[in-house]
């Protein structure tokens, strides 16, 4: 399915509302989830690719040791200036970069992580490619991705109440682009093709998302992704509307109080 570029467009509100709204609703868990996983490794130099609004960055200053240097790049400038504006737990550098051609020499990181921002790469293959460029020998490529749309509950009620709100132009962020890269074998042959010659641990991490109401992952998803630029794109007055269709789609299934449904992501875990 061919993805628009408003699909990788995190400026204005976003930032702001994917960090305050997202991270504690879904992201949270898995990024400590990959911090841990970095903390049993021996390193000295860690980047990161896609670091969005830092909720990866913010788990490995915490987590791993002070003498390991951590630099946390993405595309997009508005979220590296959120993700600096609140801080770490210690210095790191935030650097604007583009996963598919990275501007660091050649083996000279022991790991790069990326959260949820594979989905997101044109070009997956050489976005992989570069990740193990910069690797030094027997370094670790340590990323996630959202299952299929059919295990993430909220995401998935709201593109089936926005599908019924715009039925001849359903809006399909969701579906599409964040939880269209979950099959393992396509994982796998993506990253042989980009060099990787040693096989993939995949480990499937499910988990709880937990809000104080429908409102909380209907904002969520329809104001703090790329989900806005394509409701808006259809229509911007109805952007509110949206929010509310969300909000019922996800009443109607979880109740009108606290709510809580399933997340499932991927993980995987490869050595130069």
């Amino acid at each position: 399915m061919a993805k628009p570029a408003s699909d990788t467009v995190f400026v204005g509100s976003i930032p702001k509302l994917y960090d305050t709204l997202l991270v504690p609703l879904i992201f949270q868990p898995y990024a400590d989830d990959l911090a841990k996983r970095l903390s049993s490794r021996r390193l000295e130099r860690v980047l990161e690719v896609a670091a969005g609004t830092g909720v990866v960055t913010r788990a490995m200053a915490s987590t791993l040791p002070e003498r390991v240097s951590i630099t946390a790049t993405d595309l997009n400038q508005p979220m590296l200036d959120y993700a600096a504006a609140i801080g770490t737990s210690r210095p790191v550098e935030w650097r604007q970069a583009d996963a598919l051609q990275l501007p660091f020499a050649d083996q000279s990181f022991d790991a790069v992580v990326c959260q949820f921002g594979a989905m997101f790469f044109p070009d997956k293959v050489k976005a992989f490619a570069q990740a193990r460029r910069v690797l030094r020998p027997a370094g670790v490529f340590l990323f996630n991705v959202w299952d299929r749309i059919d295990y993430n509950d909220f995401a998935d009620v709201v593109t089936a109440g926005l599908q019924d709100m715009f039925p001849s132009d359903p809006p399909l962020f969701l579906r599409r682009t964040p939880h269209g890269y979950f099959d393992a074998a396509s994982i796998r042959s993506d990253l042989a093709n980009a060099g990787f010659a040693k096989p993939a641990e995949i480990s499937t991490v499910a988990a709880r998302s937990r809000a104080a109401s429908p409102r909380v992952p209907a904002e969520a998803f329809c104001r703090g992704t790329p989900l806005l630029n394509e409701i808006t794109a259809r229509d911007p007055s109805r952007l509110e509307e949206a929010v509310d269709v969300a909000g019922r789609a996800i009443a109607a299934r979880f109740g009108d109080g606290p709510v809580e449904g399933r997340v499932q992501a991927i993980v995987v875990s490869v050595e130069r």
